[in-house]
């Protein structure tokens, strides 16, 4: 028998573990943080009761689900987790937060509702054509092993300089303003003010040292790194920006090398990014001519929310 019921703070180890079933069979292990789904449950734009599902069958947790709204105006964001073999659980929570999705874009004259999941998902793959969704784009997250002995922090091009942002709010303000720049023509960027920028970070959990910008004599701050060591699995490089105008000149690429040095002097035996496929400024050609592989690949389903009734 199929329940269903919203999740609250004391459910995150039992949504972490199912996290990490759906790890093991998707990309071979569990790779969801407990901390990361603690965040998801806290997030202040999350109304648990009303954007949060967990399916059980038999008493056993199968599915979650969770949708929100931090990317502004008509979009709404989804995740959704099932077992495999567990279809009207998949079904029940696909229909519950299109619904809460449709509630929450109401007003806008264009909605969508956009989803990632694995290129090879426990969902039964009819599902989502089958719903009106359509894919729109892939990620790859991509790994590289790391060695202490073999990454050592590189030498900059001439005259660049790094500074981490661990002293100084007015780094951190300016990595924030260094993303929105670099960042602003990816496809999915939502352009966020400092402190909601600091809210979808989760910037508890970030470790400022780990946050480098480089600057240029003549030409100010023109690249920014922003790291994080919080996963179990490995250090994750997750934002590496060059203003346009720089690009070219080694920047990224040294910036990549410095992540990798930085991890393995932690101790760090992986570092992993990642990546937009499309992506114009040519960074997948980058991260694969500096050592990094596809570990699994994400699509980003997206549904009209004006498709269905």
């Amino acid at each position: 028998m199929l329940t269903v019921r919203p999740a609250g703070p004391g459910d995150a180890a039992g949504i972490c573990a199912l996290l990490n079933a759906v790890d093991v069979i998707e990309i071979g292990r569990p790779e969801t943080d407990l901390g990361s789904v603690e965040a998801d449950l806290h997030h202040p734009d999350i109304d648990l009761a009303k954007d949060s599902w967990l399916a059980f069958e038999g008493g056993r947790l199968v599915a979650y689900a969770l949708v929100w709204t931090d990317s502004g105006p008509g979009r709404a964001d989804a995740d959704h987790y099932v077992l495999p073999g567990h279809r009207e659980a998949a079904v029940r929570l696909l229909e519950l937060m299109e619904v809460r999705a449709r509630e929450l874009a109401a007003g806008a004259g264009e909605a969508v509702l956009r989803l990632q999941l694995n290129v090879k998902p426990t969902l039964d793959a009819d599902l989502l054509p089958g719903r009106g969704y359509r894919t729109v784009r892939r990620y790859q997250v991509m790994t590289r092993a790391l060695s202490p002995a073999a990454d050592l922090l590189p030498a900059p091009p001439e005259s660049l300089v790094l500074r981490d942002c661990a002293a100084d709010e007015a780094d951190r303000r300016r990595a924030h303003a260094l993303v929105e720049e670099t960042f602003a023509a990816h496809f999915g960027h939502v352009e966020r003010p400092y402190e909601a920028w600091l809210d979808h970070l989760d910037a508890r959990e970030l470790d400022w040292s780990l946050v480098w910008i480089a600057s240029l004599p003549g030409e100010g701050d023109v690249g920014v790194l922003l790291t994080r060591d919080d996963r179990t699995s490995m250090g994750w490089l997750s934002h590496i920006g060059v203003r346009g105008e720089m690009r070219g000149r080694g920047i990224g690429g040294f910036l990549l090398r410095h992540g990798f040095a930085a991890y393995a002097a932690r101790g760090r035996d992986t570092a992993g990014l990642g990546v937009d496929v499309h992506n114009e400024s040519g960074a997948l050609a980058l991260y694969e001519a500096h050592g990094m592989s596809l570990h699994y690949a994400v699509d980003t389903w997206e549904l009209s929310l004006h498709s269905r009734g």
